[in-house]
Protein backbone atom coordinates (compact mmCIF):
# COMPACT_ATOMS: atom_id res chain seq x y z
CA UNK A 1 0.00 0.00 0.00
CA UNK A 2 1.37 3.17 -0.36
CA UNK A 3 0.95 6.64 1.58
CA UNK A 4 0.25 10.17 0.95
CA UNK A 5 1.34 11.53 4.14
CA UNK A 6 -0.30 15.37 4.03
CA UNK A 7 -0.24 18.19 6.71
CA UNK A 8 -2.03 21.20 6.05
CA UNK A 9 -2.46 24.82 8.06
CA UNK A 10 -2.49 28.25 7.77
CA UNK A 11 0.43 29.97 6.55
CA UNK A 12 3.83 30.67 8.84
CA UNK A 13 2.40 27.64 11.35
CA UNK A 14 5.70 25.68 10.56
CA UNK A 15 4.70 22.85 7.86
CA UNK A 16 7.74 23.23 5.74
CA UNK A 17 10.00 22.52 9.37
CA UNK A 18 7.13 18.84 9.99
CA UNK A 19 7.32 18.25 6.59
CA UNK A 20 11.17 17.83 6.06
CA UNK A 21 11.30 15.86 9.77
CA UNK A 22 8.83 13.09 8.52
CA UNK A 23 10.64 13.25 5.39
CA UNK A 24 13.67 12.33 6.79
CA UNK A 25 12.20 9.56 8.80
CA UNK A 26 10.21 8.25 6.41
CA UNK A 27 13.29 8.51 3.84
CA UNK A 28 10.73 9.79 1.21
CA UNK A 29 10.00 12.94 -1.40
CA UNK A 30 8.25 15.68 -0.48
CA UNK A 31 5.81 17.32 -3.21
CA UNK A 32 5.12 20.78 -2.65
CA UNK A 33 1.42 22.27 -3.18
CA UNK A 34 1.75 25.85 -2.37
CA UNK A 35 0.55 27.51 -5.37
CA UNK A 36 3.22 31.07 -4.15
CA UNK A 37 6.00 28.60 -4.31
CA UNK A 38 5.94 27.00 -8.22
CA UNK A 39 7.09 30.78 -9.76
CA UNK A 40 11.28 30.78 -10.11
CA UNK A 41 10.88 34.49 -9.75
CA UNK A 42 9.54 34.71 -6.38
CA UNK A 43 11.27 33.47 -3.51
CA UNK A 44 11.74 36.01 -0.19
CA UNK A 45 7.44 37.32 0.17
CA UNK A 46 6.27 33.32 -0.53
CA UNK A 47 8.37 31.94 2.23
CA UNK A 48 10.01 29.50 0.09
CA UNK A 49 11.85 27.15 1.84
CA UNK A 50 15.98 27.75 2.74
CA UNK A 51 18.80 26.30 0.74
CA UNK A 52 19.84 24.64 3.63
CA UNK A 53 16.22 23.26 4.04
CA UNK A 54 16.18 22.51 0.56
CA UNK A 55 18.91 20.45 0.91
CA UNK A 56 17.63 18.27 4.05
CA UNK A 57 15.11 16.40 1.81
CA UNK A 58 14.10 15.98 -2.11
CA UNK A 59 11.40 18.38 -2.57
CA UNK A 60 9.51 18.72 -6.08
CA UNK A 61 6.94 21.80 -7.40
CA UNK A 62 9.73 24.33 -5.66
CA UNK A 63 10.35 27.07 -8.21
CA UNK A 64 9.81 25.08 -11.28
CA UNK A 65 7.41 27.28 -13.02
CA UNK A 66 7.87 31.32 -14.37
CA UNK A 67 5.27 33.73 -13.39
CA UNK A 68 5.35 34.19 -17.41
CA UNK A 69 3.70 30.67 -17.68
CA UNK A 70 0.11 29.83 -17.77
CA UNK A 71 -0.38 27.06 -15.06
CA UNK A 72 -3.28 26.00 -13.59
CA UNK A 73 -4.06 23.62 -10.46
CA UNK A 74 -5.44 21.32 -13.42
CA UNK A 75 -1.98 21.41 -14.58
CA UNK A 76 -0.61 20.90 -11.47
CA UNK A 77 -2.72 18.21 -11.22
CA UNK A 78 -1.60 15.76 -13.80
CA UNK A 79 1.52 17.10 -13.11
CA UNK A 80 1.77 16.23 -9.40
CA UNK A 81 0.00 12.65 -9.93
CA UNK A 82 2.38 12.16 -12.91
CA UNK A 83 5.22 12.51 -10.13
CA UNK A 84 3.84 10.46 -7.33
CA UNK A 85 2.94 7.34 -9.67
CA UNK A 86 6.89 8.01 -10.45
CA UNK A 87 8.21 8.15 -6.83
CA UNK A 88 5.85 5.39 -5.83
CA UNK A 89 7.89 2.90 -7.71
CA UNK A 90 10.39 3.21 -5.38
CA UNK A 91 9.00 4.17 -2.01
CA UNK A 92 5.78 3.68 -0.04
CA UNK A 93 5.35 6.97 1.30
CA UNK A 94 5.57 10.67 0.01
CA UNK A 95 4.82 13.84 1.95
CA UNK A 96 2.46 16.60 0.63
CA UNK A 97 2.42 19.93 2.07
CA UNK A 98 1.12 22.95 1.73
CA UNK A 99 -1.00 25.80 2.34
CA UNK A 100 -3.11 25.94 -1.14
CA UNK A 101 -6.39 24.33 0.02
CA UNK A 102 -7.45 23.80 -3.38
CA UNK A 103 -4.25 22.45 -4.60
CA UNK A 104 -4.68 19.77 -1.99
CA UNK A 105 -7.99 18.82 -2.84
CA UNK A 106 -6.72 18.62 -6.73
CA UNK A 107 -4.10 15.99 -5.13
CA UNK A 108 -6.29 13.96 -2.31
CA UNK A 109 -9.42 13.90 -4.53
CA UNK A 110 -9.02 15.16 -8.52
CA UNK A 111 -10.98 17.25 -10.47
CA UNK A 112 -14.90 17.53 -11.87
CA UNK A 113 -15.42 16.84 -15.38
CA UNK A 114 -17.06 19.89 -17.29
CA UNK A 115 -18.58 19.36 -20.93
CA UNK A 116 -16.31 21.40 -23.72
CA UNK A 117 -17.24 24.77 -24.03
CA UNK A 118 -17.70 26.22 -27.17
CA UNK A 119 -15.05 28.64 -28.52
CA UNK A 120 -17.13 31.41 -29.24
CA UNK A 121 -18.81 31.59 -26.00
CA UNK A 122 -14.87 31.40 -24.39
CA UNK A 123 -13.98 34.52 -26.92
CA UNK A 124 -17.28 36.83 -26.19
CA UNK A 125 -16.66 35.96 -21.93
CA UNK A 126 -13.13 37.09 -23.13
CA UNK A 127 -14.14 40.11 -25.27
CA UNK A 128 -16.92 41.32 -22.60
CA UNK A 129 -14.30 41.66 -19.55
CA UNK A 130 -11.32 43.07 -21.45
CA UNK A 131 -14.39 46.03 -22.27
CA UNK A 132 -16.18 45.82 -18.71
CA UNK A 133 -13.16 44.36 -16.20
CA UNK A 134 -13.69 42.33 -13.61
CA UNK A 135 -16.92 43.50 -12.52
CA UNK A 136 -18.85 41.99 -15.26
CA UNK A 137 -17.34 38.52 -14.60
CA UNK A 138 -18.95 38.61 -10.93
CA UNK A 139 -22.28 40.17 -11.95
CA UNK A 140 -22.73 37.39 -14.10
CA UNK A 141 -21.77 34.80 -11.70
CA UNK A 142 -24.03 36.10 -9.27
CA UNK A 143 -26.92 35.85 -11.55
CA UNK A 144 -25.67 32.54 -13.23
CA UNK A 145 -24.77 30.93 -10.00
CA UNK A 146 -26.03 32.88 -7.29
CA UNK A 147 -25.10 29.72 -4.63
CA UNK A 148 -21.59 29.17 -5.98
CA UNK A 149 -20.71 33.18 -5.74
CA UNK A 150 -21.77 33.18 -2.03
CA UNK A 151 -19.84 30.63 -1.45
CA UNK A 152 -16.80 31.94 -3.10
CA UNK A 153 -17.46 34.90 -1.49
CA UNK A 154 -17.79 33.91 2.22
CA UNK A 155 -14.75 31.01 1.65
CA UNK A 156 -11.96 32.15 -0.82
CA UNK A 157 -13.18 35.89 -2.04
CA UNK A 158 -9.44 36.21 -3.73
CA UNK A 159 -11.51 33.89 -6.51
CA UNK A 160 -13.71 36.86 -7.45
CA UNK A 161 -10.69 38.66 -8.19
CA UNK A 162 -8.68 36.26 -10.19
CA UNK A 163 -10.23 36.93 -14.58
CA UNK A 164 -8.90 33.71 -15.20
CA UNK A 165 -11.11 31.79 -12.81
CA UNK A 166 -13.97 33.83 -13.08
CA UNK A 167 -14.18 33.72 -16.67
CA UNK A 168 -13.62 29.72 -17.07
CA UNK A 169 -17.15 29.94 -14.29
CA UNK A 170 -18.95 32.39 -16.15
CA UNK A 171 -18.19 30.84 -19.93
CA UNK A 172 -19.49 26.93 -18.46
CA UNK A 173 -22.62 28.65 -17.06
CA UNK A 174 -23.52 30.27 -20.26
CA UNK A 175 -21.94 27.31 -23.01
CA UNK A 176 -24.18 24.97 -21.15
CA UNK A 177 -27.22 26.70 -19.58
CA UNK A 178 -26.58 25.59 -16.07
CA UNK A 179 -24.97 26.47 -13.10
CA UNK A 180 -20.81 26.01 -12.65
CA UNK A 181 -21.50 24.35 -9.55
CA UNK A 182 -24.00 21.28 -10.98
CA UNK A 183 -20.94 19.84 -12.23
CA UNK A 184 -19.12 19.94 -9.04
CA UNK A 185 -18.81 16.60 -7.04
CA UNK A 186 -20.56 14.33 -9.88
CA UNK A 187 -17.47 12.12 -10.38
CA UNK A 188 -15.05 10.12 -7.87
CA UNK A 189 -11.47 10.38 -8.57
CA UNK A 190 -10.01 7.13 -8.34
CA UNK A 191 -6.00 7.47 -6.50
CA UNK A 192 -3.50 5.12 -6.15
CA UNK A 193 -2.39 5.82 -2.26
CA UNK A 194 -3.93 5.93 0.91
CA UNK A 195 -4.20 9.75 2.62
CA UNK A 196 -2.83 10.02 6.17
CA UNK A 197 -3.63 13.96 6.90
CA UNK A 198 -1.75 15.59 9.52
CA UNK A 199 -3.11 19.42 10.29
CA UNK A 200 -1.00 21.94 12.36
CA UNK A 201 -3.49 24.51 14.49
CA UNK A 202 -2.41 27.23 16.97
CA UNK A 203 -4.66 29.91 18.91
CA UNK A 204 -5.34 32.89 16.39
CA UNK A 205 -3.22 35.26 18.22
CA UNK A 206 -0.08 32.86 18.21
CA UNK A 207 -0.60 32.73 14.31
CA UNK A 208 -1.08 36.43 14.02
CA UNK A 209 2.24 36.98 15.60
CA UNK A 210 3.87 34.14 13.82
CA UNK A 211 2.78 36.34 10.56
CA UNK A 212 3.88 39.44 11.72
CA UNK A 213 6.82 38.33 12.38
CA UNK A 214 7.65 36.08 9.31
CA UNK A 215 6.59 39.90 7.35
CA UNK A 216 9.07 41.79 9.70
CA UNK A 217 12.12 39.14 7.99
CA UNK A 218 11.29 39.13 4.92
CA UNK A 219 11.40 43.00 4.95
CA UNK A 220 14.86 42.58 6.38
CA UNK A 221 15.88 39.96 3.68
CA UNK A 222 15.00 41.90 1.12
CA UNK A 223 11.00 41.21 -0.03
CA UNK A 224 11.00 45.20 -1.12
CA UNK A 225 13.80 44.93 -3.52
CA UNK A 226 12.19 41.77 -5.11
CA UNK A 227 9.12 43.12 -5.65
CA UNK A 228 11.08 46.10 -7.08
CA UNK A 229 12.17 43.44 -9.66
CA UNK A 230 8.73 42.36 -10.21
CA UNK A 231 6.91 45.29 -10.73
CA UNK A 232 6.98 45.51 -14.67
CA UNK A 233 5.10 42.45 -14.49
CA UNK A 234 2.56 43.66 -11.85
CA UNK A 235 -0.62 42.93 -14.19
CA UNK A 236 0.65 39.15 -14.28
CA UNK A 237 -1.86 36.33 -12.62
CA UNK A 238 1.46 34.94 -10.58
CA UNK A 239 1.55 38.46 -8.75
CA UNK A 240 -1.88 39.15 -7.73
CA UNK A 241 -1.23 37.77 -4.08
CA UNK A 242 -0.38 39.33 -0.74
CA UNK A 243 3.20 40.71 -0.48
CA UNK A 244 3.86 41.71 -3.61
CA UNK A 245 0.07 43.55 -4.38
CA UNK A 246 0.14 45.88 -1.32
CA UNK A 247 3.85 46.83 -2.23
CA UNK A 248 2.85 47.29 -5.93
CA UNK A 249 0.87 49.44 -4.92
CA UNK A 250 3.10 51.21 -2.78
CA UNK A 251 5.45 52.36 -5.76
CA UNK A 252 2.49 53.43 -7.52
CA UNK A 253 2.09 56.12 -5.24
CA UNK A 254 -0.88 55.13 -3.70
CA UNK A 255 0.57 53.89 0.09
CA UNK A 256 3.35 54.49 2.33
CA UNK A 257 6.18 51.93 2.49
CA UNK A 258 5.05 51.84 6.50
CA UNK A 259 1.11 51.45 5.65
CA UNK A 260 2.07 48.41 3.15
CA UNK A 261 3.98 46.53 5.27
CA UNK A 262 0.70 46.80 7.87
CA UNK A 263 -1.07 46.08 4.84
CA UNK A 264 1.00 43.11 4.06
CA UNK A 265 0.16 41.89 7.95
CA UNK A 266 -3.53 42.32 7.82
CA UNK A 267 -3.76 40.70 4.14
CA UNK A 268 -1.88 37.76 5.20
CA UNK A 269 -3.67 37.29 8.59
CA UNK A 270 -6.93 37.42 6.79
CA UNK A 271 -6.10 34.87 4.37
CA UNK A 272 -5.11 32.68 7.07
CA UNK A 273 -8.24 32.51 8.69
CA UNK A 274 -9.49 31.45 5.11
CA UNK A 275 -7.07 28.80 4.97
CA UNK A 276 -8.24 27.22 8.33
CA UNK A 277 -11.66 27.70 7.45
CA UNK A 278 -11.15 25.29 4.09
CA UNK A 279 -8.56 23.27 5.85
CA UNK A 280 -11.19 22.62 8.71
CA UNK A 281 -13.56 21.21 6.04
CA UNK A 282 -11.18 18.51 5.57
CA UNK A 283 -12.07 14.94 6.41
CA UNK A 284 -10.31 12.35 8.33
CA UNK A 285 -7.31 15.09 9.27
CA UNK A 286 -5.45 14.57 12.95
CA UNK A 287 -4.94 18.23 14.20
CA UNK A 288 -1.95 18.92 16.27
CA UNK A 289 -0.80 21.95 18.24
CA UNK A 290 1.89 23.55 15.92
CA UNK A 291 4.46 22.47 19.03
CA UNK A 292 3.49 19.07 19.31
CA UNK A 293 6.70 16.40 19.97
CA UNK A 294 7.57 15.22 16.76
CA UNK A 295 7.77 12.12 17.59
CA UNK A 296 4.34 12.08 18.97
CA UNK A 297 2.93 12.81 15.23
CA UNK A 298 5.34 10.24 13.79
CA UNK A 299 4.07 7.85 16.35
CA UNK A 300 0.52 8.65 15.06
CA UNK A 301 1.33 8.27 11.60
CA UNK A 302 3.22 4.56 12.14
CA UNK A 303 -0.13 3.46 13.79
CA UNK A 304 -2.38 4.69 11.47
CA UNK A 305 0.15 2.98 8.41
CA UNK A 306 0.41 -0.64 10.69
CA UNK A 307 -3.89 -0.50 11.02
CA UNK A 308 -4.62 0.13 7.85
Amino acid sequence: MKYLITIIGPTAIGKTALSITLAQHFKCAIISCDSRQFFKEMTIGTAVPSPEELASATHHFIQNKSIHEDYSVGDFEKEAIAKLNELYQNNDYVILVGGSGLYVDAILKGFDEFPDIDSSVRLNVNSNYEKLGIGYLQQQLQTLDPDYFEKIKTENPQTLQNPQRMMRFVEVCIGTGKPYSSFLNQKKNNRNFTPIIIGLEAERSVIYDRINQRVDIMVKEGLIEEAKKLYPNKDLNALQTVGYRELFSHFDGDFSLAFAIEEIKKNTRRFSKRQLTWFKRTENTKWFDYLEDRTKIIEYITKTIHNS
